[in-house]
């Protein structure tokens, strides 16, 4: 089975910087939509970032500029790279895969049921 696992999540000062990562078994980013999304106590996950084939959309507008998705084709490894942290930040981090690739950088691609392999999430908690 693909297995997605989320590492990197911490606690964190205001203004600080953390790097998630999303390392899968079984089968190869380049050839799936991958999503990096967030979920806040009691709230629905939102998407944050989408990748596919090096393009890249960020849903969120209060993280454009901070936070930046990217590959390591070589490693099969997405990164959620976050800077300039905010207490508004902190939540349950994950990763997604879909099968579907046309619809990664629009609005299909920010809906969880686009998706359909899930890691466990990683916490990240600014102070």
């Amino acid at each position: 089975d693909v297995q997605l696992v989320e590492s990197g999540g911490d606690s964190v000062p205001g203004g600080g910087s953390l790097r998630l990562s999303c390392t899968a078994s079984r089968f190869t980013y380049t050839s799936h939509c991958m999503g990096w999304f967030r979920q806040f106590p009691g709230k629905e996950r939102e998407a944050v970032a989408t990748i596919f084939a090096g393009r890249t959309q960020q849903t969120v507008d209060s993280v454009k500029g901070r936070f930046t998705v990217s590959q390591d084709k070589d490693k099969n490894i997405v990164y959620l790279e976050m800077t300039g942290l905010k207490p508004e930040d902190s939540a349950m981090y994950y990763c997604a895969a879909s099968k579907r690739v046309v619809g990664c950088q629009v609005a299909a691609g920010r809906d969880p049921g686009f998706y359909d392999y899930w890691g466990q999430g990683t916490q990240v908690t600014v102070s």
